[in-house]
C-alpha cells in the first residue's frame, strides 16, 4: 500500500517534468535568448516585405484598364481581358520561344561549364597556378554587360573581329561571317557569352562545396587503387549532389526570368525574332507603348509559371532524390 502511495505521488511529477512547453512559450523564450539575431534580421524582413511583397498589390492593374489620372476605386475593371489579349497575340509567343529557348541552353551551360571548371580547377596541385587561374575567372563577372556587349560584338566584328581572323587564319572559311547579323545564332551567342562572364563566378560555390569534403575520403580511395577520375566520379560529384540540386531547383524556378540585358545589348534589328525575350516584350508592350495593365498581365504571367516550376521540380526532385528546396 505504501508502494503505490509512492508510485501515485512519483507520477504526477514525472508528467510535469517531461511536459512540452507550448509553442507559444518556446518561441518568447528562444526570441528572449536570441533577441539580438532577431533585431539584425529585422531590417532585411522589412527590406523583403517593402519591395517583395508589398508591390503585389499593383497586380491588380492586370484586371483594370489603369489610367494613372485616376484613383483605384475609379478604375474600370476588365477581368481578364489583358490576358486573352496575350495569348492571342503572335510576338508574345515568338518572345515566350525565345525566352525558353536560351533560358534552357543557359541552364545547362551555366551547370557544366562551372561544376566542370570548379573541379578541374580543385584537381590542380600548383597553388600559383590555381590561384591565378581563379582571379582571371572571376574578372569578367565585375564588368558590366554594357562594357562586356562591347567587348562580344568586336570579337565577333566582320571586319578585323577576332574569332573571324581565326577562322580565316587557318583556313576554316574564305570570307568574314557576319556573326551578329545571323538570327540563328543569337542564342548561342548569348549563351556563351554568358558563360564566359559567369563561369568563375558561379564555380566559387561549387569549390566550396568541394572544400567540405572530408580528405579522409580520398586517402581511402587511393589506398584502394583509384585513380584520380574515379575519385572525383565517386567522391567529388557526390559530394556536391546536394549543392547542384538546390541551385537546379532554384534555377528552373527562375526559367522564364532571364533578364533582357544581354538580348537588349547584343540584339539588332536584323536579329529581332530571335533576340526578344518577355521582359523586352513587356517594357516595349507595356511601358514603352503606356499599356501599363497589359505589361502587369505579362509579369504576373512569369511569376504564376515561376512558381508552379519552382514547386514542380521541387517535389520530382524529393521524390526521386529525398532532396528539396522547399
Amino acid at each position: 500500500m505504501k508502494a503505490a502511495t509512492t508510485l501515485q505521488e512519483i507520477q504526477p511529477a514525472n508528467d510535469k517534468l517531461n511536459k512540452k512547453p507550448a509553442s507559444g512559450g518556446r518561441f518568447w523564450k528562444t526570441f528572449k535568448n536570441q533577441k539580438y539575431l532577431y533585431m539584425m534580421s529585422l531590417p532585411f524582413i522589412i527590406w523583403v516585405f517593402v519591395f517583395s511583397y508589398l508591390p503585389l498589390w499593383g497586380w491588380t492593374m492586370a484586371f483594370q484598364q489603369y489610367k494613372p489620372a485616376k484613383g483605384f476605386f475609379e478604375q474600370k475593371w476588365v477581368g481578364f481581358e489583358h490576358f486573352k489579349t496575350l495569348f492571342a497575340d503572335d510576338q508574345f509567343i515568338l518572345a515566350l520561344r525565345n525566352t525558353l529557348a536560351m533560358s534552357g541552353m543557359g541552364l545547362v551551360a551555366g551547370f557544366v561549364f562551372p561544376i566542370t571548371f570548379a573541379i578541374l580547377l580543385n584537381e590542380v596541385r600548383l597553388n600559383f597556378f590555381k590561384r591565378f587561374a581563379q582571379t582571371i575567372s572571376y574578372l569578367p563577372h565585375f564588368v558590366s554587360w554594357v562594357v562586356a556587349a562591347g567587348i562580344v560584338t568586336k570579337m565577333l566584328s566582320g571586319e578585323n573581329g577576332l574569332v573571324n581572323d581565326l577562322l580565316m587564319g587557318v583556313g576554316f572559311i574564305d570570307s568574314p561571317i557576319q556573326f551578329m547579323a545571323q538570327g540563328h545564332l543569337f542564342w548561342g551567342i548569348v549563351t556563351f557569352s554568358d558563360v564566359w562572364k559567369e563561369t568563375g563566378w558561379n564555380a566559387i560555390i561549387y569549390l566550396a562545396a568541394i572544400a567540405g569534403i572530408g580528405p579522409e575520403l580520398y586517402e581511402a580511395a587511393r589506398v584502394d587503387g583509384a585513380s584520380r577520375l574515379r575519385q572525383v566520379w565517386h567522391i567529388t560529384i557526390p559530394g556536391i549532389r546536394p549543392t547542384i540540386t538546390v541551385l537546379l531547383i532554384m534555377s528552373i524556378g527562375n526559367l522564364l526570368n532571364i533578364g533582357f540585358e544581354k538580348q537588349f545589348l547584343l540584339g539588332n534589328n536584323l536579329v529581332t525574332d530571335y533576340s526578344q525575350v518577355l521582359d523586352l516584350y513587356s517594357l516595349k508592350y507595356g511601358l514603352g507603348m503606356a499599356r501599363y495593365s497589359y505589361g502587369t498581365a505579362i509579369n504576373i504571367f512569369n511569376s504564376v509559371i515561376s512558381v508552379i516550376l519552382l514547386f514542380t521540380i521541387n517535389g520530382i526532385f524529393k521524390r526521386t532524390t529525398k532532396e528539396s528546396l522547399l
